[in-house]
């Protein structure tokens, strides 16, 4: 696709722009400057611009153009071109780049009226709100927020050296590169620090454009009176919701009758002396913050001292709690108290410790003592970004790991050495799925593309385009022959596995797709949305059979039998419910969870059920009386996903870390 950006045009996204350099509605130039070929709408949904995806040749990037309704203001024009003029000034990895002629105006073809572009680089990677909801909202650790919040002053202080500010600092305009490093964006708002501005502050002529967001704003900017130090204050408030994972407009945190900010009751575990700076950065008078960076720098320095003494005192076996990408884990003994007896024998879970750990279940043929000790035996480090989904071999030789680092890598899991890497997406890497012959890999990913590798070469046979956004979830039909796919563009399409031809797709949920599920006779295909609905289709004829509705908030997570009667659901609801897959009805709800329930696991004999939670624990449940069998605690993080080895020897994750960790017996 490519489209026409003048804002007259009737067809902007003719199908013939694709390979003219003129739109074919209009007539209006594809090629901006020579160079930039507009792509898709990003984001237009704010009143000020419209973002868009641009490539300059192979390369991604990001254009933003002004409305047309604000061309005749000069102050909108203004702040518009400011953003291109602050970063074209700013050179910093946490800084977006803005080439020397990256800031232009288009004419359309019929040249009543000019369109005010910049180009700047794409940061591939989430904001930090859209972040925190991948994780569940859960709060940061203290390490890790203080090396963000180090990240994050040092960028400041190349900010303010520069005699600017920024005014808008919080989570949304603060992105995390596939690296792990942090960039602040939107510099629309950014304000030079002259004498003439500073003289100015409290004149009431309305010369100062004032800039506001709720929960980040400091009370003098919203006065139209923002000052350096005004920055500090938005920038403690972004770290109050990162370590709470609570809206700072929430009533649990903030009281408005008495305006009073009560955060540190929903983070206990942070030290007094990070709540203190904190504190001091969103002080409601600017004279109590620290009156510049290097005042916060040391500080930080401080802080960072501590957690190092502290880290050194830790005792093994007990380590501290780690980074979302600390990439060490130590050799964890842990025994639990017996339990009694599931399927065949016994079965034995293990709790580690590192942040990428996770419950290890194994089904033995043979009795053991049910407080065997276990050990973590091995961890796979490779990708140098989060881990975002994992998939293993239906003969359990080989896993495959795909990452926001944008690759795939292919592990021989009983030696866990590395056969290769696959590299194809442009994006982060969402699911993976191998067919049932073991003989190709599928990945779908957030470049809204999904891709067949050949196991045995690693060569990539061919691309499926169709998504118009990110591939959340991938299975493949029982016979092999048809791949189903789920996307955010809310739809489901069935391709030929063998042609790589679209035979369909499936619409109806108003949500995303998050997961999707067909039974093993191939008949049922069964999808699971955010908007808070499941549907059964008749995979043969791509009908709608029924819609299920129990569920209060997100599906996140569906499994099916392996006889095919029973579909089990997991949502953010907290709640896991049952249902018969053949009549739709809703046979248990099974209620124990604290927070988000995020993936679920079904053993071979359809007798057991294991659910992962963000309250941190991982329930084991008998599915034929419908009851708990035991909750295991004592996880510092939330569970996301996991994946169970084809003869349940193994658990495997690698949970928002950069390292995959096996627990073996």
């Amino acid at each position: 696709m490519s489209l026409c950006i003048n804002p007259r045009c009737p067809y902007p996204d003719h199908p013939g722009n694709a390979e003219n350099r003129f739109c074919q509605t209009c007539g209006s130039g594809l090629l901006l400057q020579g160079r930039y070929r507009v792509m898709r709408v990003l984001s237009d949904t704010s009143g000020f611009g419209t973002v868009y995806e641009a490539y300059e040749q192979t390369t991604p990037k990001i254009l933003k153009v002004l409305k047309p309704k604000h061309n005749n203001n000069p102050k909108a024009v203004e702040l518009f071109q400011k953003e291109a003029e602050v970063l074209g000034q700013l050179n910093h990895p946490g800084i977006p780049k803005v080439a020397p002629e990256g800031c232009f105006q288009f004419l359309p073809r019929d040249g009543s009226e000019p369109v005010y572009c910049f180009v700047m680089e794409k940061i591939d990677g989430p904001n930090l709100t859209q972040w925190m909801w991948q994780q569940d909202n859960q709060p940061i650790s203290e390490r890790q927020a203080v090396s963000w919040l180090r990240q994050l002053t040092e960028i400041l202080s190349l900010v303010h050296q520069h005699n600017y500010f920024h005014r808008d600092i919080k989570p949304q305009n603060i992105m995390i590169r596939s690296t792990g490093e942090l960039v602040l964006v939107d510099f629309g708002a950014a304000r030079e620090m002259t004498y003439t501005y500073l003289a100015r502050l409290g004149e009431s002529d309305g010369s100062i454009t004032q800039i506001s967001s709720p929960g980040y704003t400091p009370p003098e900017q919203v006065r139209g009176q923002a000052i350096p130090q005004s920055d500090f204050y938005a920038l403690g408030r972004t770290f109050v919701y990162l370590l709470t994972g609570i809206q700072l407009t929430d009533a649990k945190v903030y009281d408005a009758l008495k305006d009073e900010f009560r955060w540190r009751n929903y983070a206990p575990t942070v030290s007094p002396g990070l709540a203190d700076l904190i504190d001091r950065l969103i002080a409601p008078r600017a004279v109590n913050r620290p009156q510049n960076i290097q005042e916060i720098l040391a500080a930080i320095a401080r802080l960072s001292k501590n957690l190092s003494d502290v880290h050194s005192a830790s005792r093994p076996g007990q380590p501290h709690r780690r980074l979302l990408n600390s990439t060490r884990f130590p050799r964890t003994v842990l025994q639990f108290p017996p339990m009694r007896s599931l399927l065949a024998g016994t079965l034995t879970l293990v709790v580690g410790v590192g942040v990428a750990g996770l419950w290890y279940a194994a089904w033995h043929t043979s009795t053991h003592p049910a407080n065997q000790s276990i050990q973590v035996v091995k961890t796979l480090a490779g990708h140098t970004s989060y881990v975002n989904c994992l998939a293993i071999s239906p003969d359990g030789q080989f896993l495959a790991s795909g990452s926001a680092d944008k690759t795939i890598k292919l592990w021989n899991l009983s030696t866990g050495q590395a056969i290769r890497t696959l590299k194809g997406h442009s994006s982060f890497v969402n699911t993976l799925v191998f067919s049932p012959n073991g003989e190709e890999l599928i990945s779908g990913g957030a470049d809204r593309t999904i891709n067949v590798w050949h196991l045995s070469t690693g060569q990539k046979t061919r691309t499926l385009t169709g998504h118009s956004s990110y591939v959340n979830a991938l299975v493949v039909s029982p016979d092999g022959a048809k791949l189903i796919s789920g996307s955010a563009d809310r739809t489901i399409k069935v391709w030929s596995l063998t042609t790589g031809k679209e035979i369909r797709t499936l619409t109806g949920h108003t949500g995303y797709i998050n997961a999707i599920a067909i039974s093993p006779d191939g008949t049922t295909l069964v999808s699971a949305s955010t908007d808070h609905a499941i549907k059964l289709w008749d995979f043969a004829k791509g009908q709608e059979i029924r819609t299920l509705t129990g569920h209060s908030d997100y599906v996140n997570a569906i499994a099916i039998s392996p006889d095919g009667t029973t579909l089990v659901s997991a949502s953010t609801d907290q709640t896991i419910i049952l249902w018969d897959l053949a009549t739709g009805y809703k046979t248990q709800t099974l209620t124990g969870h604290s927070s988000y329930i995020n993936a679920l696991a079904i053993s071979n004999n359809g007798q057991t059920l294991l659910s992962g939670s963000s309250d941190q624990t991982i329930k084991l449940w008998d599915l034929t009386t419908a009851k708990e069998v035991r909750t295991l605690s004592g996880y510092r993080h939330a569970i996301r996903h996991f994946v169970v080895s084809p003869d349940w020897q193994a658990i495997i994750t690698g949970s928002g870390d950069k390292i995959i960790t096996i627990w073996r017996l």
